[in-house]
């Protein structure tokens, strides 16, 4: 059976060196007078932030800065930031920084337009309508934020991270300019990193579009895989294996530099229309649980997933050991696939991932309550190639244990 399949980014994609010099053009051009910026103090410390601001009041355009935006956000920071913005009164929103900051934005951004609290929109495509104009500005190479329909927060209360979804969630405008990463550091280059791999090989390995198991009635911002995901998430895994440890072991090197943005927002556009799988949904649990990063946690993960959806995907993870540039000449499909696992350990190691979660904080505990937790995160679940079970994650994580 064929079903129709739909591929959605953000409005405007301006990418390139110099790019955020066009900051304040594009937002004239959209009619915004006031810009709420939303960042963190250390961004607007180093001057990074300022390369937005400035463009933006060349233009004319009034300038808020909230610089309260903090790695894995909670839900009491998001809520300060809505009452600087309410206060401020915007009628446009920009986030500025890693995954974080631009997801704070577009919660900020939502919650503007339709009130309430940003837990009123948790879940698959609850959202009614367009939020406030949003432009988003990423300096880091990795969440793919700038052009996703998703955004999370941590609820401390829960100890769990907090998703929504919808494609009216995406930026109007993403800037992506690699000279903002230029100055990450050698950490954040390496979990943001392995976060925009395993966005690309989540969707490449995706359940089929055709049968995607999502329930009647329900709507999903995700659609399982089809062509037009494979085409960004297979060029998102060759840059990936290019230029990932590149830009780990020299932030300077400008090359490694453009190929990780571009990998980023390829791996943000394949995951946002295809959807991402197992390794987020464990990692949801343990990063709120133990606060590790996002992109640390799904590197952690992301090998011993691909272990245990090898049988349904035989032939697709032999081709991403290719382009991650093992050589698989010779083998038979099973060992071929098997190279792809081996080179996302390999590249783990070498760009400083940890390989077990007790590394990060686990206890063994707690792995059976983040298998609960896990299972019941089934938005995304269903988007594994291979059905799990409470005890299939809960294997997962004790192999990772």
């Amino acid at each position: 059976m064929r079903t129709v399949w739909r591929f959605h980014g953000a409005g405007e994609l301006v990418f390139g060196w110099g790019a955020v010099n066009e900051a304040g053009d594009l937002s004239s051009r959209m009619g915004l007078k006031r810009v709420f910026l939303l960042t963190d103090k250390t961004l607007l410390n180093f001057g990074i932030a300022q390369k937005v601001i400035d463009p933006l009041e060349k233009a004319g355009i009034a300038v808020e800065v909230f610089d309260g935006g903090e790695p894995e956000p909670t839900l009491p920071a998001v809520l300060k930031a809505i009452e600087a913005a309410i206060t401020f009164g915007p009628d446009g929103i920009c986030g500025v920084g890693g995954g974080s900051n631009m997801d704070m934005a577009k919660i900020v951004a939502k919650v503007l337009a339709h009130g309430g609290s940003p837990l009123d929109y948790v879940g698959d495509d609850r959202l009614p309508g367009p939020i406030l104009p949003l432009i988003c500005v990423p300096t880091t190479a990795g969440t793919g934020s700038e052009v996703s329909g998703a955004d999370v927060f941590t609820d401390p209360s829960t100890q769990l991270k907090l998703g929504s979804l919808s494609n009216y969630l995406r930026p109007r405008i993403a800037i992506v300019d690699p000279q903002m990463s230029v100055s990450c550091p050698k950490k954040v280059t390496a979990d943001s990193g392995i976060d925009a791999l395993t966005h690309a090989i989540e969707a490449f390995t995706a359940v089929d579009n055709e049968v995607f198991p999502l329930p009647k009635g329900q709507r999903s911002v995700y659609q399982g895989r089809h062509f037009f995901g494979d085409m960004v998430a297979e060029k998102a895994i060759k840059l990936c294996g290019q230029f990932l440890k590149r830009a780990v072991l020299d932030g300077n090197d400008l090359e490694a530099r453009e190929g990780m943005a571009l990998a980023a927002t390829l791996g943000g556009l394949a995951f946002s229309n295809v959807g991402v799988a197992a390794v987020h949904a464990l990692e949801y649990p343990i990063g709120g649980a133990v606060h590790c990063s996002h992109g640390e946690g799904n590197g952690l993960l992301l090998p011993y997933v691909m272990k245990f959806n090898l049988p349904e995907r035989k032939k697709e993870f032999a081709l991403i050991a290719n382009w991650l540039g093992a050589s698989t000449e010779g083998l038979g499909e099973d060992a071929a696939a098997n190279k792809a696992v081996e080179a996302v350990e390999k590249l783990r190691s070498e760009i400083g991932i940890p390989g077990k979660l007790r590394q990060i904080g686990v206890k063994e505990n707690q792995l059976h309550e983040f298998a609960i937790k896990s299972h019941s995160i089934q938005r995304i679940l269903r988007v594994n190639p291979r059905t799990t079970s409470v005890e299939d994650l809960e294997k997962i994580l004790r192999d990772a244990f």
